[in-house]
């Protein structure tokens, strides 16, 4: 095809006016920069969204199952019935109340967690951000009238307490006397810290044993909610096993996935994405709009050339062709250098991780990274989309080219 002749022989040719040749290095410079910083920053923004949704299943469970009123008295046969669904891997009772916790050297308000060990190891990732102590020390006390605590490492920190130390556990709801409400106390021996990766998570939750949290508060044998974890494969389709389990166990039962829980977070990671793209594109658009300049001038410089190739014959058409190829030649060259290149970035910084985070502000110590392939695609075809419509009115110029009036 001719078209494609003439279109690459225009793009390799020294034109008179060398701005041209400038202007064409500038444009296909701007689209692989633009490109460059979309990849980037949307790798960014998943490996944020990516990372604290592991933070937040480290410390959670997929999936809370609660009965209406709050509480549930038999929670080992509820449980039974939830391990019976499809795609449920584990599921734990659990105990919350808030609580103070004080020391020699201050208080703090705290989040208390009721826990069964044996259960909750495969369900709640506490397990594994254990740094002193484990989670089976809960129920391994020699001595009942001092129960086990397990503290996160920046509560530890503020309460100046370390493995062995002994804590005052506080209640405000207690027994009411002509005195009013006197809050139970109960002193508890440090036996564990953990580290979530989360300064929230680090700084309020402190975790007991089930039965001693039972005791402590006087609820009896009862669990507020059952925490159920699904498969890895299944895990973006997490309410749709929570509607499974509330069928499973009849009325009177309400069950919420972790999307449900943190929507307004992860909706909010969303939009930010959204608006960051149309921002790193308006750089592809820059480099789009020095496309129109250049194939102006070069219809502009070569109209007696348009001219000739019409008096041959050449339609409208293969005119309007010969610019396209011209565009489109720029457009890949751009965005494949700009794929290679933000790529590239990607790996580096996920590799070598030289960027580092204040862990008192993100969830994270280093600049997360997560490449998506879908994200790099829509980047991509983005990028040719947007050149090849700038292309549009210069090929639609050079073909309104005409021979007698250029050659007369």
């Amino acid at each position: 095809m001719f078209e494609w002749f003439v279109g690459l022989r225009y793009l390799r040719a020294k034109h008179r006016h060398g701005f041209i040749s400038l202007i064409s290095f500038i444009s296909v410079a701007g689209i692989t920069v633009g490109v460059i910083a979309l990849i980037v920053v949307l790798a960014v923004y998943s490996g944020f969204t990516g990372g604290l949704r592991d933070q937040i299943l480290g410390v959670n469970s997929h999936i809370i199952v609660q009965q209406l009123g709050g509480k549930i008295s038999d929670y080992r046969e509820v449980r039974k019935k939830i391990l019976s669904v499809k795609d449920v891997t584990g599921a734990t009772p659990y105990l919350y109340a808030q609580t103070l916790l004080s020391s020699a050297s201050g208080g703090n308000g705290v989040v208390l967690r009721g826990m069964d060990p044996k259960s909750a190891e495969n369900v709640v990732g506490l397990a594994s951000q254990m740094i002193q102590g484990s989670i089976f020390d809960l129920t391994q006390n020699d001595n009942p009238r001092l129960p086990n605590i397990i503290l996160g490492r920046t509560l530890a920190a503020e309460l100046r307490v370390g493995m062995g130390d002994r804590i005052r556990l506080i209640s405000p709801s207690g027994p009411l006397t002509p005195m009013g409400i006197i809050p139970k106390v109960k002193t508890c021996r440090v036996s564990g810290i953990f580290k979530s990766g989360m300064n929230e998570y680090d700084s309020t939750l402190a975790y007991m044993s089930l039965a001693d949290v039972q005791q402590f508060l006087g609820l009896g044998d009862i669990a507020h909610g059952i925490e159920v974890t699904v498969t890895e494969k299944e895990l973006d389709h997490a309410d749709r096993i929570a509607e499974n389990i509330v069928k499973k166990l009849g009325m009177g039962f309400i069950a919420k996935d972790w999307m449900m829980m943190n929507h307004n977070l992860f909706a909010a990671f969303k939009l930010e994405k959204i608006g960051m793209f149309i921002c790193m594109a308006l750089i592809i658009l820059v480099a789009a709009l020095n496309i129109i300049s250049a194939l102006v001038m070069v219809v502009m410089e070569k109209s007696r050339d348009i001219a000739i190739l019409k008096s041959m014959g050449a339609t409208s058409r293969s005119i309007m062709k010969i610019f396209f190829i011209q565009g489109l030649v720029i457009a890949l060259t751009g965005t494949t250098l700009g794929v290679i290149g933000g790529l590239s970035l990607c790996e580096l910084l996920s590799r070598y991780k030289f960027i580092e985070l204040p862990s008192n502000v993100y969830p994270m110590t280093t600049l997360p990274i997560k490449v998506l392939p879908m994200d790099v695609t829509i980047v991509a075809v983005s990028s040719i989309i947007i050149t090849l419509l700038a292309t549009l009115y210069p090929s639609w110029k050079g073909s309104t080219v005409q021979p007698a009036e250029v050659l007369s």
